[in-house]
């Protein structure tokens, strides 16, 4: 079964552009699309260009988890707002995008690891959240199902879950109706400068006149801001998930351990995922930015498995153009969606562990498995800022596989960052400046 979308489905948002906007906005995953929204109800011209599709990226292909468990301290305050953005969206569009306040569990396979919990229960506190650390013997209860024994959990009952592929295009179509104006297969090639500020983007179809740019494009944004001297050490990571055909229900939300991760979906099935996984193509930007990552990797060493070569036109392939004008074919042209195969054997292991914890299940079936490319930052933390040495330019990027839930939020922020309103959280922890500024990169809590 291929996945929902891709480059073969038609076009939406045909446009055309028009050739001037208050604000352009590149790219179309949660992030760009709730910028777009927020600025458009804020009585702003608003065009969102999207080289592919609306959400065709890790958008559309994470494991639908809206959660405050276990985020950066800086994010809890953030997450908490656009958990409540979730309520109010899902009551005001027309569509049922699967929200269900279902619960968050991270189980412990050991006693150390119920430490690193326990140490995160203060952030919990400290933001009101109904988190709470289940013993062995509470876990045991509350799973009476599962086969697999526990040390105990990390319990949030007010988390929550939604249908990626179907939340984000039904925020979109609700953004289009507030007014932005939204493009398909349009590619922002390059921002127009002149004097030192944002005077315009030329696009694939042509000019758009605008003095503010928001860049929201995920794994294509270090490449695209690159181009215009702006060096984020950003890499990205392919992460294998796959979706069961309809089960007996385990659990109706979200949980992880050691081995696998599962969300209850609202077709009846659930996604898995392989827990702690992911794969980095080592490319160019990979090793400029190693020393960057040091620190995350040897947190983790065994969490990162190194592929020597990225398909064709990745945005970290050899081959991949580092510098093109704008009257050239971008990168962003040449590859419209990204679209990594799965690793088959981590589907195969998800199903098989998946069912040893939930032996009542028999024999899991997997209706479909896909991968998704991970934007992700050296301190597990995005980067939501302006781009001091060129006005007009905010940065909405390196989300780190949390960006799903929090997207909504930081979209705001985003849009509020253009309009120079008060910005209520303190968002110090994601300026772009902290790569150059001397300041020791902190680690986000890897739980």
């Amino acid at each position: 079964m291929p996945f929902p979308i891709s480059i073969e489905n038609p076009i939406s948002f045909p446009g055309p552009a028009p050739i001037k906007a208050d604000v352009v906005v590149i790219g179309g995953g949660i992030v760009g699309v709730m910028s777009a929204w927020e600025l458009a109800q804020r009585g702003q011209r608003v065009v969102l260009l999207e080289k592919g599709r609306i959400a065709a990226e890790q958008s559309s292909r994470n494991w639908g988890w809206i959660r405050a468990q276990g985020r950066d301290a800086a994010e809890v305050p953030i997450m908490r707002e656009a958990a409540q953005m979730w309520r109010e969206m899902a009551a005001q569009i027309d569509e049922d995008i699967g929200l269900r306040q279902s619960g968050v569990t991270y189980f412990a396979s050991s006693e150390s690891e119920m430490a690193r919990y326990a140490d995160w229960l203060p952030v919990a506190q400290e933001n009101a959240l109904d988190t709470v650390l289940l013993t062995a013997k509470q876990t045991a209860e509350k799973f009476d199902t599962a086969a697999h024994s526990w040390a105990g959990a990390l319990w949030t009952a007010g988390d929550m879950r939604a249908e990626p592929w179907v939340a984000v295009p039904a925020l979109a179509r609700a953004a289009a109706k507030a007014g932005v104006t939204i493009v398909e297969g349009c590619a922002a090639r390059t921002l127009d400068i002149k004097a030192g500020k944002i005077s315009g983007v030329v696009t694939e179809t042509g000019y758009i006149e605008t003095s503010n740019v928001i860049v929201a494009g995920g794994a294509w944004s270090s490449l695209f801001l690159r181009r215009h001297g702006i060096n984020i050490p950003q890499l990205s990571v392919r992460a294998t998930v796959a979706a069961t055909a309809p089960l007996d229900a385990v659990f109706d939300g979200a949980g992880v351990d050691d081995r696998v991760a599962f969300r209850r979906r609202q077709d009846g099935g659930y996604t898995l995922a392989a827990s702690g996984f992911h794969e980095l193509y080592v490319g160019p930007d990979a090793f400029r930015a190693l020393k960057s990552f040091a620190p995350q990797l040897w947190q983790d060493p065994l969490g990162t498995r190194l592929r020597p070569v990225a398909p064709a036109d990745f945005p970290d392939a050899w081959g991949t153009a580092r510098y093109w004008s704008g009257d050239e074919i971008s990168p962003f042209e040449k590859m419209r969606v990204l679209n990594p195969a799965p690793n088959h054997k981590k589907v195969a292991q998800m199903a098989r562990d998946f069912a040893a914890t939930f032996p009542q299940l028999g024999e899991v079936p997997i209706k479909t498995a896909w991968a998704g490319m991970i934007d992700t930052m050296p301190d597990i933390v995005p980067v939501v800022d302006h781009a001091a040495d060129m006005p007009g330019l905010t940065i909405a990027t390196g989300m780190c596989g949390h960006g799903f839930g929090i997207g909504p939020a930081f979209g705001r922020i985003a849009a509020q960052l253009v309009t120079g309103e008060h910005i209520k959280h303190d968002i110090s922890r994601f300026r772009l400046s902290r790569f150059y500024d001397g300041s020791k990169l902190v680690l986000g809590p890897n739980l």
